[in-house]
């Protein structure tokens, strides 16, 4: 119990300190690929998440998803790449193939579909290459370029203003 508290506890100060140095600059280029990073603890509505995103245009073979849990149960079937709190290091680093395959990805949007700070999640979100990062608010301010004030239940309004602000910006 200790030591997964002061495991936390170090990968969070790391990731604190190296949060100061986001980069800021914002490609001007239109949107094709899109990344998704969701919260599964809370949110279990992925699939109708993705059916919203691809009823407004963005295409499935264009859109890689990467789900985090707080932790799996050892017999729950996972179909899709995803990772929990075992695989952060000390260090702040993340561990898992999968995780580590969706941050090298160069994406032009970056969803980080979750309202709590979490540190696994602020990791993948800042460690990203995506060219425009869109969250929510209730997350620190500098990991995201366009932040929306919903909650994560309301998906359908999350996706409603993301697509109406692209569109003024003119990503889409």
């Amino acid at each position: 119990m200790f030591l997964k508290f002061f495991k936390n506890f170090s990968a969070k100060r790391i990731v604190k300190k190296s949060s100061l140095n986001v980069n800021s600059t914002i490609s001007s280029k239109p949107i094709v690929t899109v990344g998704l990073l969701i919260d599964e603890t809370f949110f279990s509505e992925k699939d109708k998440l993705i059916q919203q995103l691809v009823s407004n245009g963005i295409e499935v073979k264009n859109l890689t998803v990467l789900a985090f849990k707080n932790s799996y149960k050892k017999k729950e079937i996972i179909d899709y790449p995803h990772y929990s709190k075992k695989d952060v290091s000390w260090l702040g680093t993340i561990e898992r193939k999968e995780a580590l395959d969706f941050i090298a990805k160069d994406y032009d949007l970056l969803i980080s579909y979750y309202d709590v700070k979490k540190t696994p999640l602020v990791i993948v979100t800042h460690q990203s290459k995506a060219n425009f990062k869109v969250g929510f608010t209730s997350v620190d301010k500098r990991l995201n370029h366009f932040m929306i004030e919903t909650q994560v239940e309301k998906y359908n309004v999350f996706i409603d203003e993301l697509f109406k602000y692209l569109r003024i910006l003119k990503k889409i």
